[in-house]
């Protein structure tokens, strides 16, 4: 109480409401990979530092473009006429870049990016495994950040591969505040061998912060085609002959500098779908909520999955009884184009934790409540105290249960809160200087399996 020393009338302003809780970003993803360059202010002083991204000119400024090079036509010649047999794709460049624009193109809105180094420099042309590294444990010391994504980690030998989602299923754990998004090793080859893939995974209780796509997918994205200074980024081949610059040819065989160019043109890049998938994450979230399956949606920027999956293959991918590993599909669909087919984290036969929007609620809440109840520490442990704390958390509940993330006709169906002497708490906790508060959700789960049932109706005379 304030000290009053002379007469007067005096106001004073007593809060009734508890504080409110508000909901912590849940579509920030961390890209992790190689860029050409990893500039602000001196070379490379980006590199494995989280940078905060909020639009492609901010990547291309930071980080460069593709850095593409060494792409090569290779055509025949007859009578003058010439006719492409193959294009290679370029034998160095920079995938990251092809991710982040599927990622603002199917909803992203900003992200961090990880840079671990450069494909274009010596003995970095292959992904590794240390840098890759790295570059994840970068990202452990960035609280935004709530999703993990590593394009590039398929290009890793499948040892690798499983050291590294390893390490980031780990960290997901230990922090409590992100999901991994993990493409399946192999995934643009229809013959791959997908329980190999499986059990690249560890198995783990962190499979629950996870989930996997497959396959790959093409695109509509073409590699760069760039001039500069009278040579090119690519190379053309006729017959057995050497490889020749592109640009050069403009003065000295139009034809076949026509051929080569609109064939490097329309190459499309083929990526792991994962990149495309947490664009889809931050869009769903926005419009929906997080607790709305990321799924039945389609994906832009994509012509097509680079393997067809029939229903017989998807179920095998979605349900495994031996290891629960479930694989979320990319599928097309006539009439509807590719949908994200799945929902599952990897933890497929968890009851629990077997749903991505149900995974993600819970992170969410936690997340929020935990940030937005600093206030309670060191407060008073008492009464007043727990009451205001628990009317805080059951008035963000309420608006939840209102939006449509937990199940229950009433509030006291979808969630309680508890916090109290005698209730949650003994008075050694209270001597030891803990206050404990519980809380329980039912969260809505996906409607995964619809079921119609029909029976034939005979008419009766």
């Amino acid at each position: 109480m304030p000290t009053y020393e002379t007469p007067g009338v005096f106001i004073e302003e007593t809060p009734q409401l508890p504080p409110a809780i508000t909901d912590v970003e849940t579509a920030i993803p961390a890209f992790i990979g190689y860029t050409p360059k990893a500039t602000n202010t001196s070379p490379d002083d980006l590199r494995f530092k989280p940078t905060l991204v909020r639009s492609m000119r901010d990547f291309e400024e930071f980080f460069g473009d593709a850095g593409a090079t060494g792409a090569t036509v290779h055509v025949t010649e007859n009578a003058g006429a010439y006719t492409v047999d193959r294009v290679d794709d370029p034998s160095a460049f920079h995938p990251l870049y092809f991710g982040m624009r599927m990622f603002f193109d199917n909803g992203g809105r900003h992200c961090y990016v990880v840079s671990v180094g450069s494909r274009s420099a010596a003995g970095t042309v292959a992904p590794d495994l240390a840098n890759l590294t790295s570059g994840v444990d970068a990202a452990g010391t960035e609280d935004g950040i709530t999703l993990i994504v590593v394009p590039e980690a398929v290009a890793l030998s499948l040892a690798d591969y499983g050291t590294l989602a390893s390490v980031i299923l780990a960290q997901c754990a230990r922090r409590r505040d992100r999901f991994a998004i993990f493409d399946l090793f192999d995934g643009a080859n229809p013959r791959t061998d997908v329980a190999g893939a499986r059990d690249a995974f560890p198995t783990t209780p962190d499979l629950k912060y996870a989930a996997v796509y497959y396959p790959f997918v093409r695109t509509t994205l073409t590699y760069p085609y760039v001039e500069r200074n009278g040579t090119s980024n690519a190379l053309v081949v006729i017959g057995k002959a050497a490889p020749v610059d592109v640009a050069p040819l403009a003065a000295s065989n139009a034809a076949l500098y026509n051929v080569a160019v609109a064939a490097l043109r329309t190459r499309r890049v083929t990526l792991p779908p994962s990149a495309a998938i947490v664009g889809m994450y931050a869009a769903m979230d926005s419009s929906r909520g997080v607790w709305k399956t990321p799924a039945n949606v389609q994906l832009v920027n994509v012509i097509e999955p680079a393997v067809a999956l029939d229903s017989r293959t998807a179920d095998a991918l979605n349900v495994d009884a031996a290891t629960g590993k479930s694989i979320n599909t990319i599928r097309a669909f006539a009439g509807k184009g590719t949908l994200v087919w799945g929902a599952r984290t990897l933890a497929g036969n968890d009851n629990e934790w077997r749903y991505i929007p149900v995974r993600r609620l819970f992170t969410l809440v936690e997340q929020s409540v935990k940030t937005s109840t600093q206030w309670v520490v060191l407060e008073p442990n008492d009464a007043t105290t727990w009451t205001r704390l628990r009317s805080s958390i059951e008035n963000y509940l309420v608006t939840k249960w209102k939006n449509g993330a937990l199940m229950g006709s009433k509030p006291d169906e979808a969630f309680f809160v508890r916090c109290g002497l005698g209730t949650t708490m003994t008075a050694q906790d209270i001597a030891d200087g803990r206050l404990i508060c519980e809380i329980g959700m039912a969260p809505v789960r996906p409607a995964e399996f619809v079921i119609l049932r029909f029976s034939y109706v005979m008419q009766t005379p």
